[in-house]
């Protein structure tokens, strides 16, 4: 008997083993609703981010202006002595990102980052200028190629002119600023740095884009010293070994990494592409993604969980909670100098070179200088009046003064007093009060008559 043979009963049939085990059937789900989408949401913010970068120079809103020693921030004038002021703003606004940071975590990065939204700006031109040639051009592919390339720098030099010139204008006044751009002027330093910025934009939009965000920008490395556990994330989480790896997380990644790998990777900038990627592609198949925004490693995923609605925007613990109030004492110190600053900055002070002067007809005469800046956009009128000195008068001085916008006033003027005003010898005190629009100071100040009546 064989072998194949042995242990069966002459005349019985055995049906062969089979090769392979079989597969289990798996049950097709319906495709489901792959949720919010943050890719519409963060273009809508680059729009937005980018009228605001083109507005905010053009209209003064906020613009240092380095020739005329101003800074203009939201309908104020602010001048170079007034630097408290000018510190305070700025160290207000580099807080409010740091405060981001502590929150949000990247979401400066991936929503309002000017380098980040003009960096995929040029990628996404970049390849519907590749998508459109090769389309429409019936050419072959390195000539295609070349077209779409020449094109393409063509559009991006004259995006960085553009660009360049909203970015100095920061600095120099616009229109200042596009008589030298009209003629080609390289040669004062406001051309030079127009020349200079439009090609580092240049090379920016050609080569650098998002490495800029990896070699060059300190917040990305700033950032991994705020995070913390309750820091917003994108973070993948897996579970039951649903990763079906179809790896479009990678491929819609602008920072060519892979979200899987962990939630601290110094590239990742929370665009949440990724997610919607994820989202999109398992909803077809009836699953939920595994990639979300979470409020750290191991906490929840962001607007679920039975949490208060403080906590659901990020103030979720007592560090966060101190944060958010240092930064509204902040704005409240902010506005509060803002608020008591004065358009028209006026000073008066006595000129003590001579006490006073006496002329022949027992006249008595104190010198004072005035000096007034008018810190507006409007034209002002500076008044002066006496207060507490009787029988005194200005001479040769109507006590008011007009200012132009941005004018500097500096004038001495004289205080008389006649014999009949019969002030004491001595120090009299009294009070000079300056009127400009709605705003008004008092000086306090004094008026010398002779220590001996001469009269």
């Amino acid at each position: 008997m064989s072998a194949t043979n042995q242990g069966t009963e002459p005349g019985s049939t055995t049906a062969p083993a089979p090769a392979h085990p079989p597969k289990p059937k798996r049950t097709k789900l319906p495709p489901i609703d792959p949720g919010f989408h943050y890719h519409p949401l963060r273009k809508a913010i680059h729009v937005i981010c980018v009228i605001v970068f083109f507005l905010l120079p053009l209209s003064n809103l906020m613009r240092i202006d380095i020739p005329r020693q101003r800074f203009y921030f939201f309908g104020y004038e602010l001048w170079i002595s007034e630097f408290s002021i000018l510190f305070f703003s700025m160290m207000f606004m580099m807080f409010v990102v740091a405060a981001m940071a502590i929150l949000w975590g990247r979401v400066y990065c991936g929503y309002f980052c000017p380098q980040m939204i003009f960096s995929e700006a040029s990628l996404s031109l970049e390849r519907w200028l590749q998508r459109t040639v090769d389309t429409y051009v019936n050419w072959n592919a390195p000539k295609r190629l070349l077209l779409a390339k020449a094109l393409f720098y063509l559009i991006a030099g004259v995006a960085s002119t553009i660009l360049a010139f909203v970015f100095i204008s920061y600095f120099v006044e616009p229109k200042d600023l596009l008589h030298r751009l009209l003629s080609f002027d390289i040669k004062t330093a406001g051309g030079i740095a127009g020349a200079a910025t439009t090609l580092l934009t240049l090379l920016d939009f050609l080569f650098l884009r998002q490495r800029f965000c990896t070699t060059v920008c300190p917040y990305g490395y700033l950032q991994g010293m705020l995070t913390d556990d309750h820091t917003l994330l994108v973070h993948y989480r897996d579970p039951d070994h649903e990763c079906i790896e179809c790896k479009k997380c990678i491929r819609v990644c602008h920072m060519d990494i892979d979200i899987r790998n962990s939630p601290y990777q110094i590239e990742c900038v929370g665009c949440g592409e990724c997610i919607d990627a994820c989202n999109d592609i398992l909803a077809k198949l009836g699953k939920q993604g595994l990639i979300h925004y979470v409020w750290g490693e191991n906490g929840e995923r962001l607007g679920t969980g039975d949490r208060t609605w403080f906590q659901k925007i990020g103030l979720r613990d007592s560090k966060r909670v101190v944060v958010l109030l240092v930064l509204m004492f902040y704005a409240a110190g902010l506005f509060t100098a803002l608020s008591m600053r004065h358009a028209v900055l006026v000073q008066i002070a006595p000129v003590r070179a001579t006490l006073y002067r006496l002329d022949k007809d027992g006249v008595v005469y104190n010198t004072f200088r005035l000096k007034a800046a008018n810190r507006s956009s409007h034209q002002q009128t500076v008044v002066l009046q006496i207060d507490g000195l009787p029988g005194t008068h200005f001479v040769s001085f109507e006590n008011a003064g007009v200012l132009n916008p941005g004018q500097t006033l500096e004038h001495d003027f004289e205080i008389a007093a006649p014999p009949a005003a019969a002030l004491p010898p001595g120090v009299n005190h009294f009070r000079l009060v300056s009127r400009a629009g709605n705003e008004h100071d008092s000086f306090d100040e004094t008026f010398i008559t002779p220590f001996q009546d001469t009269r």
